[in-house]
């Protein structure tokens, strides 16, 4: 065999420059290139400086659900434009697009499943959809989950990741806020748990109605919280912040939120608590 031809075996076998590209991790904050299998065996967590990569519903599914359990509910609420809006683009055209990137009408996946053999309502947000935002469909969802929790009395769980309110749907949007809200406040007539997971990031109306009335606030490592953005809060004061107020760190230190804790050990933290609030 010729030179010529034995380049040509090994050019065949490289991958193309996407394919290439895909099997690589850059770290936002150690700026670290790591292979994505390890950092998928560590539920993307960064393993050089423990930043945690924003996951999907799928990867919340497989790290907190025991195998076979996750049960979809309500899946088939689709979202309606009562306003006809438009911006840059249609209402019904962002709802397409969204769908089309995730394959699903709603940024809420609501179900039960086990963790550790503990049953709970779930409700993970999406931010791939539309920027995890609260409509009417998301509201409707958390609901449902708190009066399928209330028949089967169970606790509910609820992983936020989201931008705020959809402006698309304006106050039908912003009504959600009171209606989750009162929805949890008759879970806790019940005697039944509630705990809310904050994750990168959690702002606006969300941050604002359900998930900082949890009875324990769980949050991410490094996850953003609060309602407006920081340079917002400074133009409006007319004074700078301290670095990292909005991060799930600080949070905790001023004791607006109960644990801080790696997504590792998320499942069997949510399970121990569970366990204990039944027991009472």
């Amino acid at each position: 065999m010729n030179l010529l031809n034995i380049f040509s075996k090994i050019s065949d076998k490289q991958p193309v420059k996407n394919e290439a590209s895909s099997h690589w991790v850059k770290c936002k904050s150690c700026h670290s290139l790591m292979y994505y299998k390890e950092v998928e065996n560590q539920n993307y967590v960064c393993p050089k400086c423990g930043f945690h990569l924003r996951i999907g519903v799928k990867e919340r599914v497989n790290l907190l659900a025991d195998e076979g359990t996750f049960v979809e509910h309500d899946s088939n609420l689709k979202p309606i434009d009562p306003l006809k809006f438009s911006d840059k683009k249609a209402y019904t055209k962002r709802i397409e697009e969204g769908f089309e990137k995730t394959g699903r009408y709603s940024s809420v996946v609501s179900g039960e499943m086990s963790l550790n053999g503990v049953d709970a309502q779930v409700v993970i947000f999406d931010f791939s959809f539309m920027g995890g935002s609260l409509g009417s469909v998301e509201g409707e969802k958390i609901v449902r989950a708190v009066n399928r929790a209330i028949e089967k009395n169970q606790g509910v769980i609820i992983l936020s990741a989201s931008g705020g309110a959809r402006m698309q749907e304006s106050t039908f949007s912003l009504l959600q806020m009171s209606k989750t809200s009162a929805a949890l406040a008759k879970l806790a007539k019940h005697n039944l748990p509630y705990i809310s997971v904050l994750t990168d990031p959690t702002m606006g109306g969300v941050s604002a109605s359900f998930a900082t009335l949890g009875d324990i606030i769980i949050a991410e490592p490094g996850a953003l919280i609060g309602f407006a953005g920081q340079r917002v809060i400074e133009q409006t004061i007319g004074s700078e912040l301290p670095d990292g107020f909005q991060r799930a760190e600080f949070l905790l230190e001023k004791g607006s939120i109960d644990m801080v804790v790696n997504r590792n050990n998320l499942k069997k933290t949510l399970s121990d608590l569970l366990t204990m609030f039944y027991k009472n």
